[in-house]
């Protein structure tokens, strides 16, 4: 294997302009439109003959880029939410300097957190670290963990 890095991470919604909005909260910028439809090999390369999404690249300052979209063509119903103990990706996990202060700004913003207050935990050399889940508008589990 000769990989060299993570190029994205694909986060599904059911309302790419609502989604849009809270990873722009989260400080994920726009970076390029995805194509409305797919078909040919760039189709089946994802398992379909043909698909229409809505949707974007986001990049966040810190460099992680999300690949944001809406299926319109085929649609699938919701999920509900993935419990963290579920087999599979549970969740995506952000570093943060000021937990405090963003956690302030996603109880502002009407952001479903999964616990009140942050937990602590013990980390590398004996530090605490401080994290905190949250959801996004569909349900996808996000963490910030301040080191």
């Amino acid at each position: 294997m000769h990989i060299k890095g993570l190029l994205h991470v694909n986060i599904n919604c059911s309302n790419f302009e609502r989604s849009r909005q809270f990873y722009e909260l989260l400080g994920f910028e726009l970076l390029s439109p995805v194509p409305a439809e797919g078909q040919g090999s760039v189709a089946r390369a994802v398992g379909f003959e043909h698909y229409r999404v809505r949707g974007a690249l986001m990049k966040h300052p810190s460099r992680i880029v999300i690949d944001l979209l809406e299926w319109q063509e085929p649609v699938s119903p919701p999920a509900p939410p993935q419990r963290l103990n579920a087999v599979g990706i549970a969740r995506i996990a952000l570093i943060t300097e000021d937990i405090d202060t963003d956690v302030a700004i996603l109880k502002a913003a009407g952001v479903e957190l999964i616990s009140e207050q942050p937990g602590e935990a013990t980390g590398p050399q004996g530090s605490t670290v401080q994290f905190i889940c949250f959801r996004d508008p569909d349900g996808n589990t996000l963490e910030l963990v301040q080191l």
